[in-house]
């Protein structure tokens, strides 16, 4: 297992991600997550299952010190008073005094940035975020966040696998020393169909999940986030640290992104770099 540093922050470069598990399958899939090694849990208020991500780290028996933990404020309370309100309403459902991380889940237009990252900034001072960061912005937006906070941004977790190009975001984030966090990482299982990740894993005597994922935690400053309701996948996702991509694998992955490679793209997303 290896680290990503950002900014101060040290972050275990593969995570559990628990988008779309209900309170059963997050309270299960954390606990199984722990034990096979994962040490970086990641979920949401959106994904109303925080009370059972901190089920779920409390029956792993691991230390609570040694878990990398992030969660995402919503954007109906990003303003100043009620973001720090939710982030304690979080804490109270994790079972938690503070989580590792704490991001703003999207850009949200009818608040200043200004006041949301004021009131983000004042919930690192009390000692409730060890570190704060974004998600799903954009270039243009990254340089407007930088430039507003107090504290240093840590991360930006956005969609990112091999059908997506996301170049302007990673430069824009290397000028600020943040990390990108790749969310949809399997490309919602398109990648396990794909004859080119499937040659390069049978070389390494991987799968092609396992290879993506190599190619995304291979990268400066790039963490991953698979997600699965299922203990064999959980574990298989975890084993990719056994073997290293060649620079000529890293460039054939790289060339899959194709324009229309987006997945997640709701009514409410900003404009994004790469719409064309």
């Amino acid at each position: 297992m290896h680290n990503v540093t950002a900014n101060g922050a040290t972050i275990p470069a593969l995570g559990f991600g628990t988008f779309e598990l209900d309170s059963e399958q997050a309270e299960s899939m954390v606990e199984h997550a722990l034990k096979v090694g994962y040490r970086h849990i990641d979920t949401a208020q959106a994904y109303n299952n925080e009370d059972a991500v901190g089920r779920g780290i409390k029956n792993s028996g691991v230390a609570r010190e040694d878990i990398f933990l992030t969660t995402k404020v919503w954007t109906d309370r990003f303003t100043d008073g009620e973001l720090q309100k939710s982030a304690q309403e979080s804490l109270d459902r994790l079972g938690t005094d503070y989580v590792d991380l704490m991001l703003l889940h999207w850009p949200n237009p009818d608040v200043s940035l200004k006041e949301t990252l004021n009131a983000l900034n004042e919930i690192q001072d009390k000692g409730l975020a060890r570190n704060i960061g974004i998600s799903n912005f954009t270039s243009r937006q990254i340089h407007e966040a930088a430039e507003i906070s107090g504290h240093p941004l840590a991360t930006n977790q956005v969609e990112y696998h091999p059908y997506l190009d996301q170049k302007p975001v990673l430069d824009a984030l290397a000028e600020h020393d943040i990390a990108l966090t790749a969310y949809c990482p399997l490309a919602r299982g398109e990648v396990f169909k794909d004859p080119t990740l499937e040659r390069i894993g049978k070389k390494h005597g991987k799968n092609a999940g396992q290879v993506t994922l190599r190619w995304l935690v291979q990268q400066d400053n790039v963490i991953a986030l698979p997600r699965s309701s299922n203990p064999d996948h959980v574990a298989s996702n975890f084993d990719i640290f056994d073997f290293e991509l060649t620079e000529e694998d890293m460039s054939e992955i790289s060339k899959l992104h194709s324009e229309d490679g987006r997945m997640i793209n709701p009514s409410f997303a900003p404009e994004w770099d790469n719409a064309a």
